[in-house]
């Protein structure tokens, strides 16, 4: 269950982020990179003491002015210039260095989450949905690439200018600092109380929009079945059900932010101009300067700055840490199927010979329904076994329990004798060459979905492996021959040319075992006996297993198992098998009666 694994497949369970702590998440990520830290740092206490310094050259020009000293008027406006300059240098180092940082720890954090869901067991895609997967490695890290990128060097930098301008004020005046003082708990009561209500709206939010994400990915890759279905109209609500409600919740958590932002400034502001009134009556009583009212003012207004800055950057922190939260749940997801510590390599040559001994299995999402019940089969090295049976019979399970997509609740699967389980997975599937039901193929050309099959392959070993699947003939007939791109999904191939490419995958693959999952379903009868004669010269020296509902494929197999309800209920030739009666026979009887049916029909017609 995806519960077992560090993470929830419904968003509204979740545990809500109380504090930005999950931020600490991220130091894995940021160790790496200590001396960007150091450089970044040092550029942000150089541009804060420089911002602290500005208003004492303020207040020396101010007073300049009375002085009556041109020479030392000038003096002053020059030193102001100057830390004006060394600021605007600062700040930009300060930028480069955080920004660049920023930008790297998120490409490292995005790479970390696509290597550990890219090696996760479809038991683990059963309970998550692919498309909250992408939104978190997409929506989350962007929010993450703001707060180190930005919000966190600007919150500390507050921080400084804060305590720093503190101190300041109180030399410049304390009477006037202690009345400033007074009004801080108004100010954190607010930011405390509705930061609460931002967290929880924030996390929300992010759930909302991953759940949209999720839809509209499962939806788009549908399509076609949407649009068959005619079921634009129910999609298009249901995805606009989804937005409003991240919708709503966005619009909420910024209610409570402008809401929390019209406090705070509203008491600071006040407070700045209650301490003025008193500054200014200070000094018409010459208890200070016109210059020391000014630098107290300008402090005053870069502390009650760096407050409200600071009210802001905390939801933003909160916000990061739900993130933060949520691609950590990722990375430290555990897979159902994984390599034991002391799981060995394959060698490098091996027979090819299969067994399953008393399998049982069932898929989580289904744990009340065995897929493999007692299941046994042995397979000697270059036989080739047909698996057939009615659909759930537990065909294509076989296939999955033998790429260790999923592991026997009970009995285990060999390979040459060793367990499976004993092995790395990337060792062991080597030597597997497995076409599926539904073939996968990749936003790129025609050659290289071939070679996906044996990446460094040449182009010649890719065309006889095309040639062999009888692909060579329609994949010359493209605009661009084996270069043509052919569409996500390869949207612009039909189930029939997509299939050829998927075995022509396989024959390049060269692997002693050749799994073939309802492998020519999708071609017309003179493609499929091509396919089938290729089929038939790559399994002459290879172990081959064969899922197939249409018998006529698999009458040459040197052995049929007949599954029913995850058991083998009949095992033997085609001909034996026939002639035992039985569901073999029956299922026969129904498939080349019909055929014969179509053609007598075709001729009389």
């Amino acid at each position: 269950m995806a519960q077992d694994q560090g993470i929830t497949a419904d968003p509204q369970s979740r545990e809500k982020s109380k504090t930005v702590g999950p931020l600490n998440g991220l130091a894995p990520f940021l160790r790496p990179y200590r001396l960007m830290i150091a450089l970044a740092g040092l550029s942000l206490v150089v541009t804060a003491t420089l911002s602290l310094l500005l208003p004492l050259a303020v207040r020396r020009v101010v007073d300049g002015f009375s002085s009556g000293s041109t020479q030392l008027m000038d003096q002053y406006f020059g030193a102001a210039i100057g830390i004006a300059g060394l600021l605007a240098v600062g700040t930009g180092f300060r930028y480069y260095f955080v920004t660049r940082l920023g930008e790297r720890v998120v490409a490292d954090i995005r790479k970390a989450v696509y290597t550990k869901m890219i090696g996760m067991s479809p038991a683990f895609f059963d309970k998550v949905m692919t498309g909250e997967v992408l939104s978190r490695i997409t929506t989350d890290t962007t929010l993450i690439q703001s707060v180190i990128g930005s919000s966190v060097s600007v919150a500390l930098r507050n921080v400084l200018i804060f305590f720093g301008g503190l101190i300041l004020m109180m030399f410049t005046s304390a009477k006037l600092t202690g009345a400033v003082l007074l009004l801080v708990p108004f100010v954190l009561v607010p930011i405390l109380v509705l930061g609460r209500r931002v967290r929880r709206l924030s996390r929300e939010n992010q759930n909302k929009i991953a759940e949209s994400s999720g839809n509209a990915s499962e939806t788009l890759l549908a399509a076609t079945t949407v649009q068959a279905f005619t079921h634009e109209a129910r999609s298009r609500a249901r995805f606009d059900t989804l937005t409003e409600e991240a919708f709503d919740a966005a619009r909420q958590r910024i209610g409570a932010r402008a809401l929390t932002t019209v406090i705070v400034i509203f008491l600071i502001f006040t407070g700045i101009v209650g301490v003025l009134w008193m500054g200014a009556r200070d000094v018409r009583a010459d208890v200070m300067s016109t210059g020391a009212l000014v630098q107290f003012v300008i402090y005053a207004v870069l502390v009650a700055g760096s407050v409200a800055a600071l009210s802001e950057i905390w939801s933003e922190l909160q916000r990061a840490a739900g993130a933060t939260e949520r691609l950590v749940e990722l990375l430290h997801a555990e897979d159902p199927v994984q390599d034991r510590e002391d799981a060995a390599q394959m060698p490098d040559a091996i027979k090819g010979a299969v067994a399953f001994d008393e399998v049982t299995f069932r898929y989580p999402a289904r744990p009340k329904a065995p897929a493999l019940d007692g299941f046994s089969l042995h397979v000697k090295a270059g036989e080739t076994v047909a698996l057939v049976g009615p659909s759930g019979a537990g065909k294509s399970t076989v296939f999955q329990l033998l790429l260790r997509f999923f592991d026997p609740d009970t009995g285990r699967v060999t390979l040459d004798g060793m367990d499976i389980s004993s092995l790395r997975r990337d060792a062991f599937r080597h030597h597997l060459a497995y076409v599926p039901q539904d073939p996968v193929i990749f936003a790129t050309s025609a050659m290289e979905n071939i070679r996906f099959g044996r990446p460094n392959a040449s182009d010649a070993e890719v065309i006889a492996a095309a040639k062999a699947a009888a692909a060579d003939g329609f994949l010359n007939a493209l605009p661009e021959g084996y270069d043509s791109f052919v569409g996500e999904r390869g949207v612009m191939l039909s189930g029939g040319q997509k299939q050829r490419i998927a075995i022509a995958r396989a024959i390049l693959r060269d692997a002693p075992v050749l799994l073939l999952d309802e492998a020519t379903s999708a071609l017309d009868a003179e493609s499929e006996q091509a396919v089938q004669q290729a089929v038939d010269r790559l399994s002459a020296d290879r172990t081959t297993l064969i899922v197939a509902h249409r018998l006529a494929t698999v009458k040459r197999a040197d052995r049929i198992i007949v599954l029913d309800g995850g058991k083998v209920v009949a095992q033997g030739t085609h001909d034996a098998l026939v002639a035992e009666g039985g569901l073999y026979a029956r299922l026969a009887r129904l498939q080349f009666t019909a055929g014969m049916d179509d053609v007598i029909e075709r001729q009389v017609g």
